[in-house]
């Protein structure tokens, strides 16, 4: 970031980042609202709000100075959650069960759905912040 005339301005890329922290963000409120609301018990309502509490740190960084460190956690964590939706998925398809507490079925269920909506939303988070920290470092690199 360069001060010129008492303004900030970013040296670097502004709208990826802008968009990658306020998806961080948006996933961090809605886990708290599931954890608030208790659509999935105790235990993993707790499990919810610590996530969220590791999470909205680096949205800052994200949303502020860009930190590469913040990118690989978003990264990581993001990456984590579409694999712990995709096997909550695939038991709820191949038990019948819907994840939250739906009713059974062996048909593609709101539950199943909602997974679906989860885990697209997690590889975009994933995708952006992955292609942020190459924009990053393509930039250092040329400088």
């Amino acid at each position: 970031m360069t001060t010129t005339a008492g303004r900030v301005r970013s040296v670097g890329p502004v709208l990826h980042p802008r968009i990658c922290a306020a998806l961080t963000a948006a996933s961090c409120l809605v886990h708290l609202w599931l954890a608030i609301t208790g659509h999935h018990g105790a235990w993993l309502g707790i499990l919810m709000i610590g996530l969220t509490a590791v999470c909205v740190p680096c949205t800052v960084h994200i949303w502020r100075h860009s930190r590469v460190g913040a990118l690989h956690q978003v990264m990581i964590s993001a990456l984590a959650m579409v694999g712990l939706h995709a096997v909550l998925l695939l038991g709820a398809v191949g038990s019948g069960h819907a994840h939250g507490g739906g009713p059974a079925s062996g048909a593609v269920s709101s539950g199943a759905a909602g997974l679906l909506l989860v885990i697209g939303l997690e590889i975009t988070t994933a995708l952006l912040a992955a292609t942020l920290v190459a924009r990053l470092r393509r930039s250092n690199r040329s400088r």
